[in-house]
């Protein structure tokens, strides 16, 4: 239901970074891109961090966003010595409501990259990216045209000239443009009040509106010495310059782990030895009952393991605070403690 706005005369947000993230999941999971024996799709987006609003004052309707995106990737290769799977990530530094569609930039990043996989880093370039620029490049049109009337009188209610002169300027323009092609879902609108509430699961009690973190340092270990590092006490205990309380121990599905003195405190959900760690993560201020979830995945290569760190859930303002914490605490850390790489 629009709010009470007589004559759209007043400011009026809507915030759209949770429509935009299910937008992106409906618009680009899915684009695929084949050539000879290689395929490679969008399996799922990792991660979109930003702002995204429309708003309108006078009539007129304007879209306001500045997102990172990090989208996941699978896919295959078959050559003549060898055959393999491939997955990793392309990341989006910047979409924002001033980026033209050739300016978009574009990092790829390939998961246990070799010689064989190289192809793939092709296919991705020439097919798959600019699939995922026209569709990224009519985001703003359809972020304006499915939201705009959550803030807007319909205009047979606007008795202001100048307000109703503006919005049916508005939507002139609006109605010119067609929807991307690539839209394979209907995308549900959001009204103000649900945009703005976290989605409760069985495991957790949603107390903020929540946003998304990505990131993928490499260390110069293997995936077995990394996994150690996070979970067995004596190391914890000398990279964090504090001992841990692992309930019960060693560390299993169920362990509760506290680090920092309590300043960190965390659930083990799932364990895959070597591969990846899955927990419930929290800060001791944040409100009680309230759990990010934290996706660790250990990618071994020829020289170095990738972690691919994925937390979901975090509240909307602490972003910034989370990376910190973990790039200096977790990463920066463990590489100086025991030799795991450069520090940057």
């Amino acid at each position: 239901m629009v709010v009470n706005n007589p004559n759209n005369w007043h400011w009026v947000d809507k915030n759209c970074l949770s429509w935009s993230s299910d937008y992106f999941k409906d618009t680009l999971v899915g684009l695929k891109a084949e050539k000879d024996s290689q395929t490679v799709k969008i399996s799922a987006v990792s991660s979109v961090e930003g702002d995204c609003e429309v708003s309108q004052r006078k009539g007129k309707v304007i879209s306001l966003f500045d997102m990172k995106l990090v989208l996941k990737f699978d896919g295959f290769t078959d050559t003549a010595d060898k055959s393999s799977d491939v997955s990793g990530s392309i990341t989006v530094p910047e979409l924002a409501y001033d980026t033209e569609e050739h300016d978009l930039q574009f990092d790829v990043s390939i998961y246990n990259e070799t010689n064989t996989k190289d192809a793939i880093r092709a296919l991705i370039r020439t097919q798959l990216l600019p699939q995922l620029r026209q569709v990224l490049g009519g985001f703003g049109g359809v972020l304006i045209k499915t939201n705009s009337s959550d803030i807007q009188l319909e205009s047979d209610k606007v008795n202001s000239v100048f307000t109703k002169s503006n919005q049916e300027a508005h939507t002139a323009v609006q109605k010119a443009p067609k929807e991307n092609q690539s839209v394979k879902k209907n995308i549900k609108k959001e009204t103000i009040s649900s945009s703005a509430a976290p989605k409760a699961t069985s495991s957790h009690i949603p107390k903020y509106n929540t946003s998304t973190l990505h990131l993928e340092p490499s260390f110069n270990t293997t995936a077995e010495q990394l996994f150690l590092t996070l979970l067995d006490p004596q190391r914890i205990a000398a990279w964090s310059r504090s001992p841990p309380l692992i309930e019960p121990t060693p560390a299993a599905v169920g362990s509760i782990m506290k680090l920092f003195g309590g300043s960190i405190t965390s659930k083990i959900t799932k364990l895959v030895p070597n591969e990846q760690i899955v927990q419930d993560w929290r800060l001791e201020d944040w409100k009680d009952g309230h759990f990010a979830h934290l996706n660790i995945s250990l990618n071994q290569g020829s020289s170095e393991t990738k972690m691919v760190v994925k937390f979901d859930g975090i509240p909307v303002g602490e972003e910034d605070r989370v990376r910190g914490n973990f790039e200096d605490y977790y990463i920066r850390s463990i590489k100086i403690t025991f030799g795991f790489g450069a520090v940057l």
